[in-house]
């Protein structure tokens, strides 16, 4: 087992290093002070020593994160605030920081270790290469899932076997991660970055195909390096959390959110919407917490306004489905359980969330808050669709085909009985990757978070 986890630690450290070895001294940081911080809090049977201990990691973890990722923005804002009530400022506060790769992952995955230690749900572990291998654990580590100690901590702290079926099964997820990745989204990336930096020259009908596209595109990216993760992980003998499950079949924004970046949502709620108060204290103190949580999660993408813009949407969008208490309506299977074809009530309620979801992406992707209210202006004049645009609706439309066939079943798990079937899903995915692999070589959407 030590040597098992030495490997994957110095493995680790060499995938990150590469990409730039300078931020490893950030990882190794923030390892031995949570890891020394975790030690003592356990150690200690003071309650008040114990908070300030908590206090001292999260300070410490959030004041790195705050400083690569929102120092720059701050400043600017304040300097923005002042220049418009009147006063002239002129400043080189602004630093040239480069944001290392997948610092919101692995803070608040190590951040999650102190919070369990300090709640008494972990124990902390006195072995210090297996925890560095749990906060640096390389295939979900730049861009998710967003791992929680009490689940990933326990199963490096074991040995591993081989295991042909999960192994089998990572190699499932590893081709279907890369098929969305590298034929669906790296195919789209084109047009949307088109359309979006030239909207004023597009009709409506293009600017929708572009909000669409996006939607997609994202999707794709994020939930591809996911299934690569996942898939990567289980050939080391590790299970890792779900991410997506199938977003766009949700009939309902309170589903999406269950379906969406599973791995950060359901950190917020544990972390920050229940020690709010969550639900406890009543609709309108429930609801203040909800803006909270939506708008630290716009904020936790980047240091952009409109990402809090978008964070503020989904949050309008979530509380009418909190007020009349159809949030937590669909916590089963899915859309069209034990039918394959959805009811024409199922095909609007996707539809309008789709619809929805869509537009807020608008602000997601835009540059400036500027731009995305002058694209969505546009997108309602209009509407027609240049045939060199729609080159990407087949991808969409071969996406949602396979993922309807694959739905409420994310892992992979089973792809069909039939042997036939299985066959001919494996030769498609595995020749469109080759055929598309090098084409376009776009960057993990996610790296930049």
């Amino acid at each position: 087992m030590k040597l098992q986890n030495l490997l994957i630690l110095v493995s680790s450290y060499v995938f990150y290093g590469w990409w730039d070895y300078r931020f490893l001294s950030l990882i190794l940081l923030s390892t031995v002070v949570d890891y020394f911080i975790a030690l003592r809090m356990a150690g200690n049977t003071n309650g008040r020593n114990r908070k300030l201990l908590l206090w001292g990691s999260m300070l410490f973890n959030l004041g790195i994160l705050g400083f690569f990722k929102y120092y720059n923005f701050f400043v600017d804002s304040w300097v923005a605030a002042f220049q418009k009530a009147g006063f002239t400022m002129e400043y080189t506060w602004t630093l040239q920081i480069i944001l290392p790769v997948g610092i919101s992952f692995y803070t608040f995955q190590t951040m999650s270790y102190t919070i369990d230690v300090y709640r008494r749900q972990l124990q902390p572990t006195r072995d210090f290469i297996s925890f560095a291998s749990f906060v640096s654990f390389f295939p979900q580590l730049v861009a998710g899932p967003i791992e929680r100690a009490t689940n990933l901590l326990p199963q490096i702290l074991q040995k591993r076997t081989f295991s042909y079926d999960r192994s089998v099964q990572g190699l499932r997820l590893i081709l279907w991660g890369l098929f969305k990745k590298v034929v669906i989204a790296d195919s789209l990336a084109p047009h949307v970055n088109d359309i979006f930096a030239n909207y004023a020259e597009y009709d409506g009908g293009t600017l929708w195909l572009g909000a669409v596209y996006f939607a997609v595109q994202i999707y794709c990216d994020f939930s591809g390096y996911s299934d690569i993760a996942i898939g990567v992980s289980k050939l080391f003998g590790f299970e890792l959390m779900s991410n997506f499950k199938f977003p766009y079949f949700s009939r309902n924004i309170g589903e999406f959110w269950r379906r969406w970046h599973i791995s950060l949502s359901t950190w917020f709620r544990d972390y920050l919407y229940i020690p709010l108060g969550g639900s406890r204290n009543g609709k309108w103190a429930s609801l203040k917490n909800i803006f909270i949580i939506f708008l630290v999660s716009g904020f936790w993408h980047g240091a952009n306004w409109t990402f809090i813009i978008w964070g503020l949407i989904h949050a309008l969008l979530y509380i009418p489905s909190f007020i009349f208490n159809t949030n937590r309506k669909y916590l089963s299977y899915g859309v069209a359980e034990n039918r394959f074809l959805p009811s024409l009530r199922e095909i609007f309620q996707m539809g309008t969330t789709f619809f929805f979801v869509t537009l807020a992406w608008v602000f997601f992707r835009s540059d400036n808050l500027l731009d995305a209210v002058n694209y969505i202006s546009k997108m309602f004049v209009e509407m027609e669709l240049p045939q060199s645009k729609l080159q990407g609706v087949g991808y969409v439309l071969i996406l949602i085909a396979i993922e309807w066939g694959l739905r409420g079943d994310e892992r992979l798990t089973t792809i069909s009985k039939n042997f036939t079937i299985r066959l001919l899903f494996y030769m498609f995915t595995s020749f469109q990757v080759l055929r598309f692999f090098g084409l376009v070589q776009t960057d993990f959407i996610y790296f930049q978070f």
